[in-house]
């Protein structure tokens, strides 16, 4: 699999799809991989040139000493399009990859296009949920905080109606560092976006969870009204929309990218 080595970190990407299409980076969530794209990837690569990594400390990327910070992973993801040559491309995070996006229509708008924002907030949770999941991983390791994540990623209905789904997700989860996760959550409790989001300039789309309890919809609303022209979608789906809701996400999303 390729990486590129960006400031300390060996980040470890994807590319699928025609030379010639247009570049849309995908960002993964907390304590998944690039495979969360996995739903979207066949239709995306029929019209776009599709870039998937594993943000740092999830995956098979680096897992560097902390402390991280969402202005770190933007810089990542700058970085990463240096190392590929990519000028512009469009931009599709899901929560923490969310904060990406927002971090990177801010601070590095000339290399962003569309810019979409799935199941994320300007802010994310309250400083003591955060420092509590932190202290639980580091006390009693990734397999501790399962059950609950996986309750937090998918509706009732979505849990016991696709097992094997939810456990490839699991499984996935369980296996990430406990320090690379550890980080990025310090790295999610510690940013807000709030004073500054309505600078974002990119063509936008807030992709919101009906049934999500980590960012809620009322997070993607706030979003959706402070920055110029966004839309905003729901779908009835809890946090991990792309993988509940997959065609009616992916509707959303071409739809976006092709307006």
């Amino acid at each position: 699999m390729p990486h590129a080595d960006v400031a300390g970190a060996r980040i470890n990407y994807l590319v699928d799809g025609p030379r010639d299409a247009p570049w849309l980076t995908l960002s993964n969530s907390l304590g998944t991989d690039f495979e969360m794209w996995s739903p979207q990837v066949p239709a995306l690569v029929q019209r776009f040139r599709v870039l998937r990594y594993d943000t740092r400390g999830h995956g098979a990327s680096s897992v560097t000493p902390p402390p991280y910070s969402i202005a770190l992973l933007a810089d990542d993801v700058v970085g990463l399009l240096d190392h590929l040559g990519i000028e512009r491309t469009h931009f599709c995070g899901l929560s923490m990859g969310g904060l990406t996006g927002i971090r990177l229509g801010l601070a590095a708008p000339a290399r962003i296009d569309h810019l979409v924002l799935c199941n994320t907030g300007a802010r994310i949770g309250a400083a003591d949920a955060w420092n509590a999941r932190i202290s639980a991983v580091h006390t009693s390791g990734m397999a501790s905080i399962a059950d609950v994540v996986l309750e937090r990623f998918f509706s009732p209905e979505y849990r016991r109606d696709e097992p094997h789904e939810v456990a490839r997700i699991r499984a996935v989860l369980v296996k990430t560092s406990t320090d690379g996760y550890a980080a990025c959550c310090a790295a999610v409790r510690d940013y807000d976006a709030r004073p500054e989001i309505a600078a974002i300039g990119a063509p936008t789309l807030v992709i919101a969870g009906t049934h999500d309890v980590s960012t809620p919809p009322a997070d993607a609303r706030y979003i959706a009204e402070h920055v110029r022209g966004a839309r905003y979608v729901e779908l009835a789906a809890a946090h991990l929309s792309n993988i509940e809701q997959p065609a009616d996400f992916l509707a959303a999303l071409i739809g976006h990218l092709s307006g």
